[in-house]
C-alpha cells in the first residue's frame, strides 16, 4: 500500500508539472478565468462516467453530501484558481514557483494543528526546509533575473493564501467522515467549480466563442485530462486509511523538478543550469531519505 501510494503520488505530480506549459500555450489565445472554467468543467465531465459506473447512486450521494462538495468546489477550484491567475499576473514566474513550491510547509503546519496523529517531526521539518531550498535553486537556475525585479506584495500574498487554502482543503478531504467516494467528489466539484468559474468570468472577460488555432485545443484537452486524472488520484490517496496529509504533500516538491525537465525538453532556449541541477538533487535526496526512514519505521511497528 505504501509503495502504491508513493507511485500514484509521483504520477500525480508528474501530470501537474506539465500543466505550466499547457497553461502558457492556452493563454495565448483566450482569457485566464474562462480558460480555467472550461478546463475544469471538461475534467469533471471526463471523470463523471467512471464515477457513475463505480457509484450507481451517484446523484443520491451528491444530494446527501451537497454541502461538502459545494464547499470543496468553491475552495479547491473556484477560489484557488481566481487567486492563482491574479497572483501570477503580478509577480515573476520564478517567484511564483518558489512561493507555490513551499506549499508542503503550509500543509504540514495546517495538518499539525487540525489532524490528530499528523504532527511535525524534526525529520519532516528538515525535509520540508531542504525541499524549499531545492525549489529556490531550481527556480533561480531557470530564471535568475526575475528574482531581482519589482515584486508585487499582493501577488506573493495571493500565492501564500493559495498554500494555506490548499492545506485546509487537503485536511478537509482527509478528515471527512462520511466516506464520500473520491471520484464523486472530484467529478462533481470540478464540474461545479468549472461552471462557476466560467460564469464568473463573463462580466470581466466577455465571451470568446471564435474558432482558435489547434494548439489551444490541444492544450485544453491535455489540461482537462491531467486535471481529471491527477485530482482524482490525489483525493483517493487523501482518503486512504493511514495516509498522513503532510507526508503525502511532500511529494509535491517533485512538481518544480519535473516542470524544469519538461521545459528543457520542449521549450526552445531552455537548457539545464547548475543551480537547477543542484536543487533537483537536494529535493530527490530529501524525499528518498524520508521514505526510507518511514518504511523502516513502518516495518518496526509491524
Amino acid at each position: 500500500m505504501r509503495i502504491n501510494t508513493a507511485i500514484l503520488a509521483i504520477i500525480s505530480c508528474l501530470l501537474w508539472s506539465s500543466a505550466f506549459a499547457g497553461v502558457k500555450i492556452g493563454l495565448q489565445y483566450t482569457t485566464p478565468l474562462q480558460f480555467a472554467g472550461i478546463r475544469f468543467f471538461m475534467a469533471g465531465m471526463l471523470v463523471f462516467p467512471i464515477a457513475l459506473r463505480n457509484n450507481p447512486a451517484y446523484f443520491r450521494i451528491l444530494r446527501k453530501n451537497l454541502g461538502m462538495i459545494l464547499l470543496f468546489a468553491f475552495l479547491q477550484t473556484f477560489l484557488q484558481y481566481i487567486m492563482f491567475y491574479k497572483g501570477i499576473e503580478l509577480i515573476p514566474s520564478a517567484v511564483a514557483a518558489i512561493v507555490i513550491g513551499s506549499q508542503p510547509l503550509f500543509i504540514a503546519v495546517v495538518a499539525h494543528y487540525l489532524m490528530p496523529g499528523d504532527r511535525m517531526t524534526l525529520l519532516k521539518t528538515m525535509v520540508i526546509l531542504s525541499g524549499i531550498l531545492g525549489v529556490i535553486l531550481v527556480s533561480m537556475g531557470k530564471d535568475p533575473n526575475s528574482l531581482t525585479g519589482n515584486i508585487a506584495i499582493l501577488g506573493i500574498l495571493l500565492m501564500l493564501a493559495i498554500n494555506i487554502l490548499s492545506g485546509f482543503t487537503n485536511v478537509l478531504v482527509a478528515s471527512e467522515k462520511k466516506m464520500i467516494p473520491p471520484l464523486v467528489i472530484s467529478s462533481a466539484s470540478m464540474i461545479i467549480g468549472g461552471t462557476t468559474l466560467f460564469l464568473f468570468s463573463i462580466p470581466f472577460e466577455g465571451l470568446h466563442f471564435e474558432v482558435k488555432p489547434a494548439p489551444y485545443y490541444v492544450s485544453l484537452v491535455w489540461l482537462s485530462l491531467l486535471s481529471a486524472i491527477a485530482i482524482s488520484i490525489w483525493i483517493t490517496l487523501l482518503k486512504r486509511p493511514g495516509t498522513k496529509v503532510s507526508d503525502l504533500n511532500l511529494w509535491k516538491f517533485l512538481i518544480p523538478l519535473f516542470g524544469a525537465v519538461i521545459s528543457w525538453l520542449v521549450v526552445p532556449g531552455e537548457d539545464p543550469q547548475l543551480l537547477s541541477i543542484i536543487g533537483m538533487i537536494i529535493i530527490a535526496v530529501s524525499l528518498v531519505l524520508l521514505n526510507l526512514v518511514n518504511r523502516k519505521k513502518h516495518a518496526i511497528i509491524r
